[in-house]
Formats: structure tokens, C-alpha cells, sequence
């Protein structure tokens, strides 16, 4: 597991892990699965953010559920939430695990993740969590030049190196759309037109007081059903986006303004200055003070 995720909970005695965003974490990382494998680290984890894993060559590695052998050139969109077996990894040739903070590649800090047309293919519902492309051969050599750029910028870390290795990532991503176009075709067909009402509704409200219960009656759905269908699209709690939310906010008020504490708690729908920084701290491993410092 790569260095910029950290274990946040635990789900039926799996780990979920959330994308770090403390201050000098860069937005972007990239793990070579064969190290991976040369170490043994593998182990079911469920990510809350999106991954992307590109197979340059598999070898004789098996992948999904039931395991079929990858393809060179196969691209695995990582569904949030799900529940990823990695044993079935050996024999892996040369394959990179594309980790990122969604909100960073949002670019304005308030949108949900899961609201970014790049990103929809990352909600699929695909047994095992893994929804399979095939990047076309005269594609391939510009998804490994991509992915080399990313660990350039990453290991030279010179100005500009974060929007930069966004910026190659961006590029994969619009390939990773366009080839899932029949996969996200149907699932706008199902549920996510409801999806989209439920973040409407968080995007517009979390700066005052909301509930579970809020959101549940502004989309006419039970507490509970509406938490079931959230939870198994986005491997997240309705609770959890509102937060998720909260801090983007926060984050960047602390950043780009000399704002009172107080007054952030409060522009973010968190009154109470000591409840912030206690739900701050939670979240980002850090008190809002030392995120502005770090800053």
C-alpha cells in the first residue's frame, strides 16, 4: 500500500483507506505493483478514493472475479468502495497502481468528487471492483510515457510539479471516459440520477446545519435506504460526503485566507470552533492551525 493512503476504519474487518491530504502530500502517486509483489504486501483493502491500475506487461497475472488473465494494455478502473483481493497478483510483469486526491484534480475545492465527468467510470458496480479497458496499442506507448512523467515530477518535486503531474494524469483519465462510455452509458441509465440529487443537495446545503435525515427528505428516501445505496455506489456514508465537503472548504480558507478559526468552523457548517478542529483533526491528521502553518 502506498505511502499517501492511510487506514481510516475498518469495514467487516477490512481496512478503508482515504487518500492523505496533509500539507507537502503531493496529489498524485504511483506504486509499481511488481515491488508490490517482491515485498508480499498483499492483503484486502478497500479504497475510498479513485485508483486507476495500468498492466504495461501482465505476465501470467490473473485479475477480476472470476480471475481471467490481463492483457498487456489493460487498464482497471478500481471501483470506491469496493473490497479489492490482490492475491491473485502473481506472476505480474510491469503494472503501475495510479493513486490520487479527487478533490485536487476538481480544481475548485467544492464540487464532489464523484460529480467530475472524468471520474463517474469510478463508480461502477462490477463484481470484484474492477471495471476492465483495453488502452488500443497505439495509445499505450503515451499512457507509459504518462505515467513516467508522473514519477518525474514526483521525484523532482520542482515548481509547479503538483499541477503538472495532474496534468498527465488528466490525460489518462479523458482515455479512461472515453473508453468506458458504454459502462457509464448504463449507469446513468440506473441509479444516478438519484446520486446526482443527493450530492445537489449536499453541495448547496453543507454550509449550514445538515443531516442524514435532511438529505434523505430532500431526495424522498428513507435514512436508511438512502445510506445503503450511497454507501454501495461510493463506499461512503452520506455523513461521510458531508464532511468530505466541509474540509475541501475548510482546507482551502485555511490556505488561501487569514480568516479567523472561528469563522471558518462557521462558513463551513461547524459553529462550534472546538467541534471543528476536533472533526478537522480527524480528518486530516493535523489541527486546522498547523494546516495553515504548514501551509
Amino acid at each position: 500500500m502506498t505511502d499517501m493512503a492511510r487506514a481510516v476504519r475498518y469495514r467487516t474487518g477490512v481496512p478503508v483507506y482515504s487518500y492523505r491530504t496533509t500539507p507537502g502530500v503531493p496529489p498524485v502517486s504511483v506504486l509499481r505493483m511488481d515491488a508490490m509483489h517482491q515485498t508480499g504486501d498483499f492483503r484486502q483493502h478497500i479504497h475510498d478514493f479513485p485508483v486507476l491500475i495500468y498492466i504495461e506487461r501482465a505476465g501470467e497475472l490473473e485479475v477480476g472475479v472470476p480471475p481471467t488473465p490481463a492483457a498487456d494494455g489493460d487498464a482497471y478502473v478500481v471501483a470506491a468502495g469496493a473490497v479489492i483481493d490482490p492475491t491473485r497478483a502473481a506472476g505480474l510483469g510491469a503494472a503501475s497502481a495510479l493513486y490520487f486526491d479527487p478533490a485536487a484534480l476538481a480544481g475548485d475545492g467544492q464540487a464532489s468528487w464523484r460529480a467530475h465527468p472524468l471520474l463517474f467510470p469510478f463508480l461502477h458496480g462490477i463484481r470484484g471492483g474492477l471495471l476492465r479497458l483495453h488502452v488500443p496499442p497505439d495509445r499505450q506507448p503515451a499512457w507509459t510515457a504518462a505515467i513516467a512523467g508522473i514519477e518525474r515530477e514526483l521525484a523532482d518535486r520542482a515548481d509547479g510539479y503538483q499541477q503538472a503531474a495532474l496534468a498527465h494524469l488528466t490525460l489518462l483519465l479523458v482515455d479512461v471516459a472515453r473508453l468506458a462510455t458504454d459502462v457509464v452509458g448504463d449507469l446513468r441509465r440506473s441509479n444516478e440520477t438519484m446520486l446526482a440529487e443527493v450530492f445537489d443537495v449536499i453541495q448547496r446545503r453543507f454550509t449550514e446545519p445538515l443531516s442524514l435525515r435532511d438529505v434523505a427528505e430532500s431526495v424522498g428516501l428513507t435514512p436508511g435506504h438512502l445510506t445503503t445505496v450511497v454507501r454501495r455506489r461510493t463506499g461512503r456514508t452520506v455523513v461521510d460526503w458531508i464532511t468530505e465537503h466541509r474540509m475541501i472548504k475548510a482546507r482551502r480558507l485555511l490556505a488561501e485566507t487569514d480568516l479567523p478559526i472561528g469563522e471558518i468552523a462557521r462558513r463551513v457548517g461547524l459553529p462550534d470552533a472546538g467541534y471543528f478542529t476536533r472533526v478537522f483533526r480527524a480528518n486530516n491528521g493535523v489541527t486546522p492551525r498547523d494546516w495553515r502553518r504548514a501551509s
